[in-house]
């Protein structure tokens, strides 16, 4: 569960109340402003840890000590390594400075992005959120699809954390979608894993809008509603290679008249995404 609210002297970023490209679209992504913003490897950290100095750039990864109900949780986590890797990742495609992206229990507030301490907080608590949501929709085991939507959840705030730096000012719902766009750029980027992984993130708004979480929140949340975000990872997804998405064209999702337009909406934010970080 993504959450807003405030901290360390500015508001709270975040985004979820409670998914393989053709060589050249992926090495396109992987080529922004590669050679001024060199990869920097995440660092690790033993779980409690919190006097360990932040490095001076990139994003590093740090587990804290999780309350008791969140242990297997919180192992799961680390087991999976979800954390580490995508932020290699971001690192190797944007530099927003030094960003602790920090594990720990969150009593239920949900990960976001904090400016004012620079940091993003991932929730040991979503773990069991997120499994809860799909085992009820008869996904079992829900290892794979928990780890996705994760990964999902970090590249968001990633996604906050680097127009952070920038220092863009595009207004609440227009930041958020654009950082639904990194999250859905970072994943295809992966590949054939990485569409996978999109669609899932999809799937999870899908169920969560079911479940009614976005309506409840839709009075007071800046995010688009979890459907119209269900419905924008799709379309990027089938914008970035139609051929090989054909089976969600005319679905609730994405109407036939809409992927007709799913080509030049995803060439529109990769490269509203690639000037940003050139």
């Amino acid at each position: 569960m993504r959450r807003r609210g405030s901290g360390g002297g500015g508001p709270v970023l975040g985004g979820r109340p409670r998914i393989q490209v053709h060589a050249g679209i992926a090495s396109a992504l992987l080529t922004l402003s590669a050679a001024a913003c060199g990869p920097s490897a995440p660092s690790s950290s033993p779980g409690g840890d919190e006097t360990r100095p932040a490095p001076r750039t990139g994003f590093s990864v740090r587990y804290e000590a999780p309350s008791a109900p969140d242990r297997a949780n919180a192992a799961f986590l680390r087991g999976r390594r979800v954390l580490e890797q995508a932020s290699a990742e971001a690192n190797a495609v944007g530099r927003a400075g030094a960003v602790a992206v920090v594990a720990l229990s969150c009593a239920g507030e949900g990960s976001a992005y904090d400016p004012g301490a620079r940091r993003i907080e991932i929730c040991y608590d979503d773990v069991a959120q997120e499994r809860e949501l799909f085992e009820d929709a008869r996904v079992r085991p829900a290892d794979d699809e928990v780890a996705a939507v994760l990964a999902e959840t970090f590249f968001h705030e990633a996604g906050h954390a680097l127009l952070d730096r920038l220092g863009l000012d595009l207004g609440d719902r227009a930041e958020e979608d654009a950082a639904d766009q990194f999250a859905a750029l970072m994943l295809i980027r992966r590949g054939e894993a990485g569409e996978r992984q999109l669609r899932v993130a999809a799937r999870e708004y899908e169920l969560s809008a079911a479940a009614g979480a976005a309506g409840e929140e839709e009075t007071r949340d800046e995010h688009s509603s979890d459907l119209v975000r269900a419905a924008h990872h799709l379309c990027y997804l089938y914008g970035a290679d139609p051929t090989r998405h054909t089976d969600l064209v005319g679905s609730k999702l994405l109407s036939r008249e809409r992927a007709g337009r799913c080509g030049e909406e995803w060439r529109g934010m990769r490269a509203a995404w690639q000037k940003r970080l050139a």
